[in-house]
């Protein structure tokens, strides 16, 4: 595993290219930053300036090598790398709330974007006008919608919200797409069709993640827990509150293995085997050893009296000092996810090996 300090700035997102060696990640203001991999360092490139709020969401699309960012100034662009510079796009996504989260399909030839206007926008484009139009999903969404994933069919669409309440809908676009085949979720796919709807998450539902076989659906919420759906079991859910902070972004790195982080700045592993048998494995940050060192009487009760701890570090033991916003795949396929990244409120990207 390796860290690497972008600053003293929190990164609220993360997205890479498609061979790893760049990376765009947004300083938590209206800038989206690329970073290019040279040697053991890594080398600002590009400055993507177009948003006038914080940048919220970012997603690369590694085949046609797009970039989408959305913001709280209720806008998004497509950037295009034309001549060595990127080139955005506007996109008509007709909302009146802050942008939240964007996420690419897998085809690449649509994209959804959540936002605070109670609605999922699905973006596409239309060859007639040149322009990016977008559909409004808005059946049942309470609350502002904070996590996105695409189904491997590149039809379903999973959406966590803050009205405690996870869904999948189908995001079908008759205009640019064949008509889907039936899936375990379900069989009728007319666009915003929901097709499944889990009520209590217990807490605001922060990120969700398919599985390689999109049989299966994991989400973590506020309460810190950790569910999944499973779509061949009668999209049986299965719930299991951890004691934990709560955790902020899930990940299915295998078809039984998820990756969950958050408040507690640490990586950690759970299994889902069927059911009724969803487990907590383990932590996957080992702690480095701290070494004594000697102390001074004084110091070590200046110490009890100042902080109560005889300990003079306020370090965590943890290779995040501050809550893990959002992970994502580095290298490996779908259902055998090698290595995964991690960005924090400290400024940090980590990149972790997972032992299957």
């Amino acid at each position: 595993m390796s860290l690497y300090s972008f600053g003293l700035e929190p990164l609220s997102c993360h997205a890479w290219n498609k061979d790893r060696t760049q990376i765009a990640v947004s300083p938590n203001n209206n800038v989206a930053i690329i970073y290019e991999k040279k040697g053991k360092e890594w080398v600002k490139i590009h400055e993507l300036t177009e948003h006038s709020g914080r940048i919220t969401g970012i997603d690369w699309a590694p085949e046609s090598n797009r970039i989408v960012t959305c913001a709280s100034d209720r806008n998004a662009y497509v950037w295009t790398l034309k001549d060595d510079v990127w080139k955005p796009t506007l996109v008509l996504v007709r909302i009146n709330r802050a942008a939240s989260c964007v996420k690419w399909s897998p085809q690449e030839n649509k994209f959804a974007l959540g936002s605070g206007a109670r609605i999922i926008s699905v973006c596409y484009f239309e060859k007639e006008n040149d322009w990016w139009l977008s559909k409004h999903i808005k059946k049942s969404v309470r609350s502002t919608v904070l996590s996105l994933d695409w189904h491997p069919n590149n039809i379903l669409l999973a959406a966590g919200s803050a009205d405690f309440n996870c869904r999948v809908f189908s995001a079908y676009i008759k205009d640019i797409e064949d008509k889907p085949g039936p899936t375990a979720w379900g069989a009728k796919m007319p666009f915003g069709e929901v097709l499944l709807e889990h009520k209590d998450c217990g807490g605001w539902a922060h990120s969700v993640s398919f599985s390689p076989s999109g049989d299966q659906l994991a989400w973590v919420a506020h309460n810190s827990s950790i569910a999944v759906a499973d779509a061949t079991q009668g999209k049986e859910v299965t719930q299991l509150t951890t004691g934990h902070l709560p955790l902020l972004s899930v990940l299915y790195v295998s078809p039984t293995e998820i990756v969950a982080a958050g408040h507690d700045c640490c990586p950690y592993q759970f299994s889902y085997k069927g059911p009724g048998s969803l487990e907590f494995v383990k932590k996957l940050d080992i702690p480095k050893q701290t070494s004594k060192t000697s102390m001074s009487a004084m110091q070590h009760f200046r110490n009890l009296d100042k902080k109560a701890t005889e300990e003079d570090s306020n370090e965590l033991d943890t290779l995040h000092q501050n809550s893990i916003t959002q992970l994502c795949v580095v290298s490996g396929e779908r259902d055998k996810v090698e290595k995964y990244s991690s960005v924090g409120l400290d400024g940090a990207m980590v990149i972790w090996d997972f032992q299957h």
